[in-house]
């Protein structure tokens, strides 16, 4: 008997090892495109279902161009990858997504938003603005990866699957050093009490049979208590969530009396900015950020621009 249409999405995904986030984002997008056009199976659907479906998100649900975005790279991997078809003859009107300058917090601003953190929760903060970290860079940095005799982070596997290193701070070296001493302690219990075995990628977990109980693979910042991974149903320690710490900053930043819309990764937009602003060279500050192309760091030299502040008023002539 054929495996069902979801778990064969679910299996390709796994194959090209998509992150469990992308994972249950594209199963639930596939779910309702199915259950939108009154489970009629896609494989009798093509571009004119799949607009509708895409125009019922933006004007009935008004999901942002991203969200319908998200949809779409779903639904194609759907038709592309089980179905066998292409989808490059479809008719498919993609969201255009709008051009936005990033929230940049001024060095005042960042300070007084750490001010309000303490412990693990300062700590990951200050690496998000100190280091130029993503949130998920973060959050899923290893006990190896923190290199602190070099004063340098390794990002492993960041956004577009590269690599890349990055700067530790200065004042951040004893706080880290004593982090990972917290983590090693706790994985000596997790170790005692039969667990200690983090989450490999399946490449690694078969090549290094070893590797996954191994202090070096554990979670720099780990969750308080074990959890059963959704794939494998193993106990095992994750990392913290990421929406604890989005939490954490935009309370913050409230209680900071921020009026700018802060999330975490304006930490990062911040780190970009006030680098530019220290007069470092963009090269310097793409290679730091990961970005590909540096068009993408581009955009943080018109934000030194924003409002004019390159330019002298005609009021202030008069």
């Amino acid at each position: 008997m054929a495996p069902k249409l979801l778990d064969q999405v679910r299996t390709a995904l796994r194959t090209r090892h998509y992150s469990i986030r992308t994972e249950e984002a594209y199963i639930g997008w596939i779910r309702r495109y199915i259950l939108f056009h009154k489970k009629r199976h896609p494989q009798e659907m093509g571009s004119k279902e799949i607009n509708a479906f895409l125009s019922h998100l933006a004007e009935k649900r008004g999901v942002a161009a991203a969200t319908q975005s998200q949809a779409l790279n779903a639904l194609v991997f759907l038709y592309k990858h089980i179905l066998k078809i292409d989808t490059g003859d479809f008719d498919i009107i993609r969201a255009k997504k709008p051009k936005r300058l990033p929230v940049v917090l001024t060095r005042q601003e960042v300070l007084s938003v750490l001010s309000k953190l303490d412990g693990t929760r300062y700590l990951m903060a200050s690496l998000l603005y100190g280091s130029g970290l993503r949130l998920l860079d973060c959050i899923r940095l290893r006990v190896k990866d923190v290199d602190l005799e070099m004063k340098q982070l390794t990002i492993r596997d960041g956004k577009g699957k590269k690599d890349r290193i990055t700067m530790i701070p200065a004042q951040l070296l004893p706080l880290l050093e004593r982090q990972r001493e917290r983590v090693l302690a706790l994985h000596d219990q997790d170790i005692r009490d039969g667990f200690g075995e983090a989450y490999l990628p399946n490449a690694l977990a078969v090549k290094y049979l070893t590797a996954a109980t191994e202090p070096g693979w554990q979670y720099m910042f780990p969750s308080r208590n074990r959890s059963i991974d959704p794939r494998s149903g193993t106990e095992r320690r994750h990392h913290v969530h990421a929406s604890s710490l989005q939490k954490t900053v935009k309370e913050a930043a409230r209680q900071a009396r921020i009026l700018k819309p802060v999330n975490c990764h304006s930490f990062r937009h911040s780190f970009a900015t006030h680098l530019l602003e220290d007069g470092y060279d963009i090269r310097t500050v793409q290679e730091l950020l990961g970005h590909k192309d540096v068009k993408t760091t581009m955009i943080y030299t018109h934000v030194l621009n924003r409002g004019g502040r390159g330019v002298k008023s005609p009021l202030d002539t008069l």
